[in-house]
């Protein structure tokens, strides 16, 4: 990695360092990292996701999405909701994804409070996206030193203290912010990267829910 956290891949291209050229993070990072996503149910598959992630890396998670998928209901939260304790013992016995009893049931949990959060918001978008921080909340320049130094940020703070309180779990400020960069609710590709300003772009024209 060089000191400015940008890398030049094979086609050219420079890139936030943390793919490593292999082609399916580097994939994850052109086409779907911080592009803003207003989809509840990817919206919530990410925070899962997330949730699973802790401890590992994410290019383990990314590897098993699809068993994620298809051990979760595809993550519509209205059919996670209504797992029991059959579901459980199912994923438990599945080699395909993380098998963590706690974060298996926190899912489960965290699919009812998703249901909840959306009747009283209109909608998990808008719940996010409402918490998304003010250009006085974003350095003026993103650099590879801004990333080391804030693996937390005030709004993800904010963001784990709220679910937290909603009875959500595995929503730490630090799942909550990798969250945030994923989904675009912030633009954390470091300058330099072609897809900042493609990302950004995309953001100025997004219609917020």
């Amino acid at each position: 990695m060089t000191e400015t956290g940008i890398i030049t891949g094979e086609d050219g291209k420079d890139r936030c360092f943390w793919h490593g050229n292999l082609p399916e993070y580097q994939r994850y990072h052109d086409e779907e990292w911080g592009r803003p996503v207003v989809n509840d149910i990817r919206l919530f598959e990410k925070i899962c996701l997330e949730g699973f992630q802790s401890g590992l890396s994410w290019l383990t998670i990314l590897r098993k999405r699809e068993n994620f998928r298809a051990a979760f209901a595809g993550f519509d939260f209205e059919k996670v909701a209504k797992f029991g304790d059959t579901d459980i013992e199912r994923c438990l016995a599945d080699a395909g994804i993380i098998r963590h009893r706690g974060k298996i049931v926190s899912t489960i949990n965290n699919a009812r409070r998703a249901i909840e959060l959306r009747d009283e918001f209109g909608s998990l978008a808008r719940y996010f996206w409402g918490h998304e921080p003010g250009a006085d909340e974003r350095p003026e320049v993103f650099d590879l030193a801004h990333l080391r130094a804030n693996p937390t940020t005030p709004a993800s703070v904010r963001i784990s203290k709220d679910l937290k309180k909603r009875g959500w779990t595995f929503v730490g400020p630090t799942t909550v912010y990798a969250f945030m960069q994923a989904m675009g609710l912030v633009n954390d590709h470091i300058e330099g990267c072609y897809c900042r300003k493609e990302v950004e772009a995309m953001r100025c024209a997004l219609v917020r829910p």
